[in-house]
């Protein structure tokens, strides 16, 4: 059976610390290929995420801001039935 770097090749095998670290450093050659567009990536999905929770944020304060402002008409309607209709006799 003829191993990696066998005899015939020239090359002396690689141990198997000599094959990890060789692994490693490709993984860290690729890593350095790719990282501005990982970077733009990490950018956009930020962007979009915090957009969404600005979105839903405002969203949320004008809705609560709507039914305060539901709530006072319906204050002013109930006093205004309460009172009845305005007339010169009781106004």
């Amino acid at each position: 059976m003829a191993d990696r770097g066998a005899e015939g090749s020239g090359k002396p095998a690689l141990t198997a610390a000599q094959r990890q670290l060789l692994r490693r450093r490709q993984e860290l050659d690729s890593w350095r290929r790719n990282a501005s567009r990982l970077r733009s990536r990490n950018l956009l999905t930020g962007l979009g995420i915090g957009a969404f929770v600005v979105a839903m944020f405002s969203y949320t304060i004008l809705s609560v801001k709507q039914e305060r402002i539901m709530e006072e008409l319906d204050d002013e309607a109930k006093i205004n039935i309460i009172r009845g209709p305005r007339t010169g006799a009781n106004s």
